[in-house]
């Protein structure tokens, strides 16, 4: 089994696969290179966030590198044997997007394209929703409809012009059911959720496996709080009290949408080592993304290790091979920097009663061929929470001696991860109107598993516990798949001077990274794909 692919084999992934020979030969040149490291020629932290401008640039130079490796990464792979006969080829053979103007709302993120591909099929649906009460308005235009997925965007604004988001997903009083009121989708996640300038908030809704021809958008909104607000014009906080009815109600075609699509069952079933059982049910193509369907178990000895919310932070990661298209695309869960599919879907609704999970992942069509005959799911490994308290003794008097002679004081190890801990401080609390110091321990960290589902406490020599707060993750591996954080601070909260020098530092539930897995399916094929008539 092919170990996790490092950050070398995304960008390869991401340039190699532009312009390049046969497929076979690509692929072969992936595996062959996932020893080779690559380093960004970039000084200082590498470790900087992922809106940063120096991260941009960082990625940019190592995109660059990236190129000049294609000229001679093959010639070294292959030791001069292998002969470049075949016709170039694009990553994605889709045909060209309609040259078309896209409303203001979807410009941005992939919703652009997604417009493009749907609005020339008729599955763009306006229901002219445009509501006024009281100088507050909310709009919902262009309706993105496949046989997967609803993509809903609302716009909402306070008298004055400014943009306000009364009105969140989460809330729950937007629903699509048939005729008769029975819900037949729910909330999903888009990939990107990051909206133009706050203007918009996007409601994605994942349809269920038998949807009727006729479906009803419903928008419970009849008593909305309107809250304060910001005004970025005026640069000044709006206060208000006003009760609005913003409630609406729209119908779908669904035939269409229906017909535009292409279901094939599945029955691919497969228990890891630990315990963990995935079985893929379906796999959806629709003109907008490829959809693949599973349900996710645990065995008794897992999941007597886990928490009862175990299916909120699990992830998988997996990688698809396309060898008719060059295609190679990672897809490592939640980690840091990593890429993620186009809408994600958590199904919890069966866990209470002794069911599985079930997820959801929709690829995009920019990145996983819609029509590709021949994709092969090869699962890399999982991360799941387990419960597996480790601690250590904080001897702050110890700490400040140790200092003064350049030694690591503290160190913390546990299933493969390590924290050294070489100095602390008391510094205000972020967001707290307490004036008081914390106690802030400052060191470094490296991590073999997905620490984004960590959680720490720590407790005093009475007994009392303390929330912790960690601060400093990096967003990229090293080339061993390892997360070092060379800025990390625990922020015990609420830890004062005066509540003494010693306390414990406990990490009760870590999010494991599990990779002893051996599992590859062939995703189903299809004789025609109806849009494409």
């Amino acid at each position: 089994m092919k170990p996790i692919p490092n950050d070398e084999d995304r960008l390869w992934e991401q340039h190699l696969f532009r312009e390049e020979p046969d497929a076979d030969f690509t692929l072969e040149v992936m595996r062959k290179l996932e020893g080779v490291s690559m380093e960004s020629a970039e000084d200082g932290d590498p470790f900087t966030k992922k809106a940063s401008k120096s991260h941009w640039m960082r990625r940019t130079g190592i995109a660059a590198a990236a190129v000049v490796i294609l000229v001679g990464g093959a010639y070294f792979a292959f030791d001069h044997t292998e002969k470049l006969t075949q016709p170039t080829v694009n990553a994605v053979n889709n045909p060209p997007l309609p040259n078309i103007p896209v409303p203001e709302e979807l410009k941005y993120s992939y919703y652009a394209d997604d417009y493009k591909r749907l609005k020339p099929l008729g599955l763009v649906v306006n229901p002219n929703i445009n509501i006024e009460d009281q100088g507050y308005t909310l709009k919902i235009e262009n309706v993105l409809v496949d046989r997967s997925q609803i993509v809903m965007t609302l716009q909402q604004n306070a008298p004055d012009g400014s943009m306000i988001n009364p009105v969140y997903p989460d809330l729950g009083r937007v629903h699509i059911t048939d005729e008769k009121g029975n819900s037949i989708a729910s909330l999903s996640s888009p990939g990107d959720q990051t909206l133009y300038s706050s203007k918009y908030q996007r409601f994605v809704y994942q349809l269920q496996d038998e949807i009727p021809d006729k479906i009803v958008v419903r928008g419970e909104l009849s008593h909305l709080k309107i809250p304060s607000y910001y005004n970025s014009e005026k640069e000044e906080f709006v206060e208000s009290s006003a009760t609005v009815d913003w409630s609406f109600q729209f119908n779908i075609d669904m035939t269409k949408a229906k017909s535009l699509a292409v279901e094939a069952p599945m029955n691919n079933t497969y228990t890891t080592p630990e315990g963990l059982k995935l079985d893929m049910t379906q796999l959806v193509r629709t003109p907008n993304g490829t959809r693949l369907d599973m349900n996710i178990s645990l065995d008794d000895q897992l999941r007597a290790k886990v928490g009862e919310d175990w299916a909120d932070d699990m992830d998988l990661m997996y990688h698809l091979e396309i060898p008719e298209t060059n295609e190679y695309r990672i897809f490592n869960g939640s980690r840091p920097d990593a890429r993620q599919p186009k809408f994600r879907f958590r199904d919890l609704s069966g866990l209470m009663d002794g069911g599985p999970l079930k997820l959801s992942e929709t690829w995009d069509p920019a990145f996983v061929t819609v029509d590709a005959k021949k994709i092969r799911f090869v699962l890399e490994g999982y991360t799941i929470p387990v419960w597996g308290e480790k601690s250590v003794e904080v001897d702050l008097e110890k700490m400040r001696k140790d200092a003064e002679i350049y030694t690591y004081v503290l160190q913390f190890e546990q299933y493969g991860d390590e924290i050294l801990f070489s100095d602390f401080n008391f510094k205000p609390v972020w967001e707290s109107y307490d004036k008081n110091y914390s106690l802030v321990l400052e060191g470094r960290g490296k991590f073999r598993n997905a620490f984004n589902g960590d959680r720490w406490v720590a407790v005093d020599s009475e007994g009392k516990e303390y929330p912790v707060q960690v601060i400093g993750f990096p967003d990229q591996p090293n080339n061993d798949g390892e997360y070092v954080a060379d800025n990390l601070k625990l922020v015990i909260r609420g830890f004062y001077k005066e509540d003494g020098t010693k306390l414990t530092l406990k990490r009760t539930v870590v999010n494991r990274e599990y990779r002893d897995v051996n599992w590859e399916v062939d995703l189903p094929s299809y004789s025609s794909l109806p849009w494409l008539k």
